[in-house]
């Protein structure tokens, strides 16, 4: 999980900003990844809740901004 990550976030902006554009799926991926590999319970529950409902919109939105602004996938940590 961890290499995953960190592979993740090497990406370029642009690249995060086309893989999330193409789909959320990538960065509710990353998400969950992410929660996993930082050990947070709270994250990882809601990471498999937006995977299994289908909450991409939303946050897909806030995804492509945050990608944008920062370079990174927003998430809770």
């Amino acid at each position: 999980m961890k290499s995953f990550v960190e592979a993740c976030e090497k990406l370029p902006r642009w690249a995060k900003f086309l893989l999330t554009l193409l789909g959320d799926i990538f960065a509710n991926i990353y998400r969950l990844c992410r929660s996993i590999a930082k050990g947070n319970v709270l994250g990882i529950i809601l990471a498999v809740v937006l995977l299994i409902t289908g909450g991409f919109f939303i946050l897909w939105i806030v995804d492509l901004v945050v990608i944008i602004i920062k370079g990174d996938v927003w998430w809770i940590d």
